[in-house]
């Protein structure tokens, strides 16, 4: 795993779980690095508003393959509630 700094959000700090996964992918990883502050912080939000841990890691995953993909902020979500 790399210690290379990774952006995070506007309100969110970045999870260690998601900071993980990233670092896990280079490819998922240079999607994070080019999506804005904003977008990041949406993902983070998504991937933190849930409760169950199994939930979480499905989560933390569809953020790294949809990221791959191309999208940009998660699909089907009403956003973050900390929006500013």
């Amino acid at each position: 795993m790399t210690n290379k700094k990774i952006s995070e959000g506007t309100v969110h700090k970045l999870p260690t779980d998601l900071r993980k996964t990233l670092n896990s992918d280079p490819a998922a990883l240079e999607k994070w690095e080019d999506i804005t502050p904003l977008a990041r912080n949406e993902w983070i939000c998504w991937v933190e508003s849930v409760k169950k841990p199994e939930t979480r890691k499905i989560h933390l995953e569809r953020t790294r393959t949809e990221l791959i993909e191309g999208k940009r902020r998660p699909c089907c979500w009403a956003g973050c509630r900390h929006r500013i």
